[in-house]
């Protein structure tokens, strides 16, 4: 049987927009695998749009914040605005003094991400923030991204001004937005987040800008 995401509670607040794509279960959710339009795995070398919104995330803040996180066994990044891929992974980003938010992995469907939220435990000098119902996430990859996001953010995102590992809280096509540069392997790739509310619009600015290049959605099959 064709799985549908209203066969689920929680959803991508893009699933209208994906109507015909292949879906699978994706912890508690589903993900698009594939949009049915040929050989996506192509695209994202290129250009390619992936909708993460589904895998989990979370927030801390607060002067205890980072050694909180370090008896999970993070290794974080050492100013703001910085980022560090873990082993498994996930994703850790630094985002003031005293602020991390956490991104999920799609090798266990974000299952340990969740699972942290869940058995949080309040303590002196952190508490949490939770990010899944207040933030969208997005994926631009390829070698045209920089080419794609210039003609939405005043930020400079070439690989020369935004190294891998650098994040940048600004404003793209009117949006506020997290930026990070954290490749998927071997393929460049922004994590975009915004404003739940907000990712309608911001998904066709985005495939709006891609087009001149060919870009396109793809699905996590398209991923190595």
């Amino acid at each position: 049987m064709t799985l549908q995401a209203n066969q689920f509670a929680a959803r991508s607040p893009l699933y209208r927009l994906q109507a015909g794509a292949t879906l699978a279960p994706f912890g508690e959710s589903c993900i698009v695998t594939t949009y049915g339009q040929g050989d996506e795995s192509a695209l994202l070398g290129h250009c390619a749009l992936i909708d993460l919104t589904n895998l989990a995330r979370y927030g801390l803040r607060g002067p205890a914040a980072a050694d909180y996180l370090g008896a999970l066994g993070y290794q974080l990044p050492q100013a703001p605005n910085q980022a560090l891929s873990q082993a498994d992974g996930s994703h850790v980003l630094r985002l003031s003094q005293t602020e991390y938010l956490l991104l999920g992995s799609l090798h266990d469907a974000g299952s340990k991400t969740q699972r942290e939220e869940s058995q949080w435990q309040p303590s002196a000098g952190q508490y949490l923030l939770p990010r899944q119902d207040s933030h969208a996430w997005l994926v631009l990859t390829g070698t045209c991204q920089t080419e794609v996001m210039a003609k939405l953010c005043g930020v400079d995102l070439s690989p020369q001004a935004f190294a891998v590992g650098q994040v940048a809280q600004t404003s793209a096509a009117r949006v506020n937005v997290i930026v990070a540069n954290l490749p998927l392997g071997e393929v460049p790739c922004l994590h975009l987040l915004c404003d739940r509310a907000s990712v309608h619009y911001f998904w066709g600015a985005l495939l709006d800008a891609m087009q001149e290049f060919g870009g396109r959605p793809v699905g996590i099959d398209a991923l190595p």
